[in-house]
């Protein structure tokens, strides 16, 4: 039996932002296990310059990610969809060790398999140095709340 991961395509703008929303909480939980249960078991990344695939590379790689980026909060917002494939743009902040926060901005373009799992993620990122007093997400770590605003909703 194939996995299988609704909302499935072809996407509809709601079933879109339902996945956008599932794959923000999940990346909120900073449980690369889980995570990483979101893609197929073949699936290939492109995220900044570093090329991935497979689940066991993408649950390594958020290993190493969530273990720098502290404090890690983030927020997704559907760009565009159509057929099996979401475009994305998000923002995130976290600190590193030494407290220096960061807010980093991207885009991804996700495509999916008929089981609704993703195969394909590619991903743009910049990082851009704030004060702590710039922050903007200050929600428990966790699950963004649903009155929480959105990227739009804060100009980002």
């Amino acid at each position: 039996m194939s996995e299988s991961r609704p909302p499935l395509p072809p996407f509809t703008a709601e079933t879109a932002a339902q996945k956008a929303r599932m794959a923000e909480d999940a990346w909120n939980s900073r449980d690369p296990a889980r995570v990483a249960l979101a893609y197929t078991t073949d699936s290939r990344w492109r995220n900044r310059a570093e090329f991935l695939q497979g689940r066991d590379a993408i649950q390594a790689f958020l290993t190493r990610k969530w273990s720098r980026e502290l404090d890690y909060r983030l927020i997704k917002e559907v760009w565009a969809f159509h057929g099996n494939r979401i475009a994305v743009r998000f923002a995130y902040e976290w600190h590193d060790d030494s407290g220096s926060w960061f807010r980093s901005y991207g885009n991804e373009n996700w495509e999916f398999d008929e089981h609704g799992l993703m195969r394909l993620r590619i991903a743009s990122i910049n990082d851009l140095p704030i004060g702590e007093a710039d922050r903007k997400y200050h929600w428990p770590l966790g699950r963004r709340p649903d009155d929480h605003p959105t990227l739009s909703e804060l100009g980002l």
